[in-house]
């Protein structure tokens, strides 16, 4: 008993707390990748996860960045990520158990991090459970993307952390200069992160010389990663990111045209599908304290927040869950945690509040545990996609077409992990030159004609007139695509005029 009444006056992170959260992790892991098996087969639920896995390979065994043997290229937008996954070649782990062990491990340290930052900012919130970490470990979208095999949830890790020492004023700041240099080689964006620490630079530091002294210490731990990153992308794509960054933005022009109205709504039937609509309110009360209190760290990460998700609304979809605004998830649930944790302690409706916490906290478990069944459900159904169309067309083409054959495809991830056909990507990632004109049909026509293309893969909506005239010589016939509604990944034969 006394152990007990020690523990609750203390806001440290004890044994049984990681215990606890590591279990979650465990358990949800477990749960996805055992609905996945039983849905069609255990996979990645993303045909570029199999481009980082490719990456990965060739640089753990032949020790070059490439994704086809002897071409440098540039077509991992993670190259951190694709390192990390190397390693499990070289142990024989690759590309699933090492894949799914890192993802585990990331959404650990993410689990730990939100719980440490909510004790550290809430001081009344002492737990007999850590349910921060639970919520966090249990969160729909935070389980996909690290069962996904690809860098989103590392990147939002280190997001998170940058974000969280912030709003806990630390005067590290080349440490985290040093964590945004290392954001930049997970994702580009984590450029974004110089914003919000500039930000508390300007407004914590008193006089101009501890400003300018804090900026310094912060550019020299930014730029010894930042600049050797430029490097590198120079070196094996030519130009100072990754070719996904130009490619990206080019194949997705057209949905800068959809009014904003729709791309707003769109972001946020993304972010509150799932627990995090209990914690809406929480994430405007806590917007509203840090306001009247000018915590500058929480505005940084309040404002930082808002501007990665316009950013990303400005200029690509929010598909597949919305995985590229997932890296700010976490902070953005943060932002709840926090407001549910100090609202809990507090009388704010005299005696009746603990009816609104029955219902908050009722609300948040039943959201929390029936969304575990729902995104694994989901994640099962994206790896069943993949598995049955990139996947098994990969390994036909791999079997059944000439060696010597030419082949144009827009999803070249599973094809450059199962097939060593010579390929053109017509999503840019490996092959640039497309860029320009990405989305023109006729070009890109003219272009499959001139390299001698000799097959094209594709899904038949993606390129409509591209496959007018054309013979198909396989077809997946998947019938969990048909039951989505979509039509079946195609293998045409590529006739020149």
């Amino acid at each position: 008993m006394e152990r007990l009444s020690t523990r609750l006056k203390s806001n440290n992170l004890t044994y049984i707390d990681l215990v606890i959260i590591a279990g979650a992790v465990i358990l949800i892991a477990v749960i996805y990748l055992l609905t996945s098996q039983y849905t069609y087969a255990v996979g990645f639920p993303l045909d570029d996860s199999w481009i980082h896995q490719t990456y990965a390979r060739n640089l753990a065994l032949n020790g070059e960045w490439a994704f086809r043997t002897g071409i440098p290229s540039a077509g991992s937008t993670a190259p951190l990520w694709s390192a990390l996954l190397a390693i499990g070649f070289l142990f024989h782990l690759a590309p699933y158990i090492w894949t799914y062990l890192l993802g585990a491990l990331t959404l650990f340290a993410l689990a730990i991090l939100c719980e440490w930052a909510v004790r550290k900012l809430i001081e009344s919130y002492r737990p007999r459970f850590p349910w921060v970490g639970i919520f966090i470990a249990f969160e729909w979208h935070l389980a996909w993307a690290a069962m996904s095999g690809m860098e989103t949830l590392l990147h939002g890790l280190i997001v998170t952390t940058v974000l969280v020492l912030l709003m806990t004023n630390t005067p590290r700041y080349l440490a985290l200069g040093l964590l945004t240099g290392l954001a930049a080689w997970v994702r580009p964006d984590g450029l974004t992160l110089l914003g919000p620490v500039l930000m508390v630079i300007l407004f914590n530091e008193q006089d101009t010389p501890s400003r300018f002294a804090a900026l310094t210490r912060y550019l020299i731990g930014f730029g010894s990663l930042f600049v050797p990153y430029l490097l590198f992308n120079l070196a094996v794509g030519g130009t100072p990111m990754p070719n996904t960054f130009y490619a990206k933005q080019a194949e997705y022009i057209d949905w800068q045209n959809i009014p904003i109205l729709n791309r707003f709504s769109q972001l946020l039937l993304q972010l509150l599908v799932g627990p995090s609509l209990v914690l809406f309110p929480g994430m405007i009360g806590w917007l509203v304290k840090s306001i009247r209190q000018k915590m500058w760290g929480s505005l940084a990460a309040l404002i930082w927040c808002a501007g990665y998700f316009a950013l990303y609304i400005s200029r690509l979809p929010l598909y597949q869950h919305g995985r590229y605004i997932m890296p700010a998830m976490p902070i953005f649930f943060l932002f709840g945690l926090l407001a549910f944790a100090e609202f809990d302690k507090r009388k704010m409706f005299e005696r009746y509040h603990w009816v609104a916490q029955t219902i908050w906290r009722g609300s948040a478990v039943m959201f929390t545990f029936g969304f575990i069944i729902l995104g694994a459900r989901s994640y099962a159904q994206d790896v069943a996609v993949i598995e049955s169309e990139m996947v098994v067309t990969a390994k036909w083409v791999a079997e059944n077409l000439p060696q010597n054959a030419l082949i144009a495809a827009h999803d070249i991830g599973a094809l450059g992990y199962f097939d060593d056909h010579e390929l053109i990507d017509l999503a840019g990632l490996v092959s640039p030159d497309v860029i320009p004109f990405i989305r023109d049909e006729p070009q890109l026509a003219d272009y499959l004609d001139q390299r001698g293309a000799d097959y094209l893969i594709a899904f038949p909506e993606f390129y409509p007139l591209l496959i007018v005239n054309t013979e198909s010589v396989f077809v997946t016939n998947s019938s969990i695509t048909l039951e989505f509604g979509q039509k079946n990944m195609v293998v045409y034969l590529w006739k020149s005029p």
